[in-house]
């Protein structure tokens, strides 16, 4: 992902994730903290069509929705799945499981244990099937309570 990859990125969220509205700035950010986490999805030609942003983070916990972050927490322990989205037009042609594969393989080899990440619009069936299993440790839900009812934390050992 580049700088002149964030308005498609950006437009492909509010596709994605209508009710977790997170803005271009959120992207913006993310990028600017751990370029080598985020990607583009996308053809040989064309605009993005999909994304996935990726960054270290503590262990059970889940940064706030649409928040800027100042720095990587001194105390990361996981590499944190922050969102992958994929434009509707093209789900299902087979774009999610290399890039997640990719992640979990650069996160490895960077010596991160474990991806976690929080699944909503009850997508937790589909993030089990990349190997993710829902985790529920004490006081997660209070940190769940802005992601929506169907949130769940999720966590894929490395």
């Amino acid at each position: 992902m580049t700088a002149a990859d964030l308005d498609a990125v950006a437009g492909i969220a509010a596709v994605g994730f209508p009710d977790h509205f997170e803005g271009r700035d959120c992207f913006e950010n993310r990028l600017a903290l751990n370029p080598a986490g985020c990607f583009v999805l996308a053809g040989d030609e064309g605009p993005p069509q999909g994304y996935l942003v990726a960054y270290p983070w503590t262990e059970n916990a889940a940064p706030a929705l649409n928040t800027l972050i100042g720095t990587i927490p001194d105390d990361a322990t996981v590499m944190y799945l922050h969102d992958l989205a994929i434009d509707p037009a093209v789900r299902g042609g087979g774009w999610s499981r290399p890039i997640v594969e990719r992640l979990a393989a650069d996160a490895r080899v960077a010596g991160w244990p474990a991806l976690a990440l929080v699944a909503v619009n009850a997508a937790a069936p589909f993030w089990e099937r990349h190997g993710f299993s829902v985790a529920d440790p004490p006081g997660m839900a209070a940190k769940l309570a802005g992601y929506g009812p169907d949130a769940r934390y999720m966590v894929r050992p490395l």
